[in-house]
């Protein structure tokens, strides 16, 4: 390491901490920002080309630590629900089917599918069953694009025959 790159890390200091300070809004982690900054410069030095610009080259590695960091930390952000007694946590996820409204949707539902000209029906019941077109086009010996046009012109079929369950 050499004594002319470490004294100029060691002078901008001062900087490198009110820059951190500004990113971060607390002391402790505009003091760890500061500290990982410097690791960094340290360990790349040899990448640190002479007659560039040295202060933007360490304010850029900061800038970069501070922006890794919090897209760390947003990826790793859990919901907390601070509700009283935890409301959110505790609602049931139900479907609906269970109520009597839903079980009548639910043959309702049923029924549209089934009056279904076969050529739709089929290849729509297989799509929502969990086949991916390209299965669906091999079992049922038809190219991947009528598989796709079926599938749509079922959707928008049961759209129309089910337009009073969209409200």
């Amino acid at each position: 390491m050499s004594k002319a790159f470490e004294s100029k890390l060691l002078s901008l200091q001062g900087n490198l901490l009110n820059f951190a300070y500004m990113l971060t809004s607390n002391r402790d982690d505009a003091y760890d920002l500061l500290q990982d900054t410097t690791l960094k410069a340290l360990d790349n030095e040899d990448k640190y080309v002479d007659n560039t610009n040295f202060k933007g080259w360490v304010f850029t590695i900061m800038r970069n630590i501070f922006i890794n960091n919090y897209r760390k930390v947003v990826r790793s952000a859990t919901v907390v629900d601070t509700t009283e007694d935890l409301y959110h946590l505790n609602i049931c996820q139900e479907s609906g089917l269970d109520t009597p409204e839903g079980s009548f949707a639910e043959n309702e539902i049923s029924s549209a599918i089934q009056n279904l000209a076969d050529e739709y029906r089929v290849p729509f019941s297989m799509y929502v069953a969990g086949y991916k077109y390209n299965e669906i086009s091999e079992k049922m010996d038809l190219p991947l694009g009528t598989v796709k046009s079926r599938i749509f012109f079922a959707r928008k079929q049961l759209q129309t025959t089910l337009a009073d369950y969209n409200n």
